[in-house]
């Protein structure tokens, strides 16, 4: 599945007057094998953020459309009987019940202290952008480079003088390197950086034709350091449309057109308002609105209490019967080692073993000593 997978159950980590509100990042893919304490139980408020677009991953599997059936429906329902709102990055992803399309994720302020210089070197008139056009993504085909080098072989004879660097590690590194040199186009494949790294300040233009992201990270962090960047028309970059530095195109013939003239002229620069909405400041503001934290609290937690959501957790909450009963039937599919399996869980998953228990500093439970892990 090429993803990392909880063992174990981690609400056990967290104490119950503590346990106020979960944000479960990607919350079908915490929940899909999960046994232990029911979120909504543990936790006064439950808030997902969907910002993984797995049926787009495995429908480019072998029986992916078979296969996206099945997981469209099982990411549905976990995240129905665990979550009260669902937070989707983009339009991107699948809908789910009870969710809201908001981009909540920001860059790292190193990114706008990046585009501040540029922004300055800019107004006196200095060479800030000294290199052309680039790429940096986790180095699968998926990850846009089939897209980006498809693109580049059908228009080359358009983009001659047009140079273009690659950066990033993944096991198709060596496929991307071999398709990299049939091009005549001078096209470099280097390693994996920090896209943060100085290497990366000087570089103009972004190019990024992904269409399995629900929010490109890279994308976000190119525009905080001042750059243009050049991606497809997909709901997935829906939030950079605000942009003016953000150039979509619709076709391969746009493509080669916006790129020809990104590398002629200079960035727009990045007003406040639009560098502010590229923080994390901005995007706790936008969360704590998506997820309505400050009508539920205000609606369902009474002013006098000096602990609010521990003391009012279930009380104020009516059950949902039959999610109750969902809720049941799936932790009890999921603590049986047979069926977590025929589902996709790697083998013994369930609890942690002694080892692993050891290396979090977890007591190890009574039911495991001397068991040999």
């Amino acid at each position: 599945m090429r993803s990392i997978l909880p063992v174990g159950d981690i609400t056990e980590s967290i104490p119950d007057e503590e346990a106020d509100i979960a944000v479960l990042e990607e919350p079908e893919h915490l929940t899909w094998y999960h046994h232990g304490k029911k979120w909504k139980t543990k936790f006064w408020r439950v808030i997902g953020v969907v910002h993984t677009n797995y049926l787009e991953y495995v429908r480019r599997e072998k029986n992916g459309e078979l296969i996206a059936f099945f997981v469209k429906y099982a990411s549905s329902w976990v995240t129905r009987i665990y979550c009260h709102k669902v937070i989707r990055l983009s339009g991107a992803t699948q809908n789910f019940p009870r969710s809201i399309i908001c981009n909540v994720h920001g860059v790292n302020p190193r990114f706008l202290d990046v585009g501040k210089v540029k922004l300055g070197q800019l107004q006196r008139e200095e060479p800030a952008f000294t290199k052309g056009a680039y790429y940096i993504g986790k180095m699968v085909w998926s990850k846009g480079y089939r897209e980006l080098l498809q693109l580049l072989s059908k228009h080359q004879d358009k983009l001659s003088g047009l140079k273009v660097d690659l950066y990033g590690n993944g096991e198709d590194s060596e496929q991307v390197q071999q398709a990299a040199k049939k091009l005549s186009l001078p096209v470099g494949v280097y390693p994996g950086r920090d896209h943060a790294d100085p290497l990366f300040h000087d570089y103009k233009v972004f190019l990024n034709p992904s269409t399995t992201d629900v929010v490109c990270t890279t994308t976000a962090e190119a525009l905080a350091m001042g750059k243009i960047v050049i991606c497809a028309n997909h709901p997935s970059n829906e939030f950079f449309k605000q942009f003016p530095n953000c150039h979509i195109y619709n076709s391969g013939d746009e493509f080669v057109k916006l790129t020809v003239k990104a590398l002629t002229e200079d960035p727009a620069p990045l007003t406040d308002d639009l560098r502010h909405k590229l923080s994390w400041e901005a995007a706790t503001e936008r969360f704590v609105a998506a997820a309505e934290l400050n009508q539920v609290v205000s609606e369902e937690i009474p002013p006098s209490s000096s602990k609010p959501f521990a003391s009012t957790s279930l009380k104020s909450r009516k059950p949902r019967s039959v999610e109750e009963v969902s809720a049941s039937l799936h932790q009890t599919i999921s603590g049986i080692e047979a069926a977590r399996r025929a589902f996709g869980a790697i083998p013994k998953t369930l609890q942690p073993d002694e080892q692993q228990c050891k290396e979090l500093e977890w007591v190890i439970p009574e039911r495991k000593r001397g068991s040999g892990g």
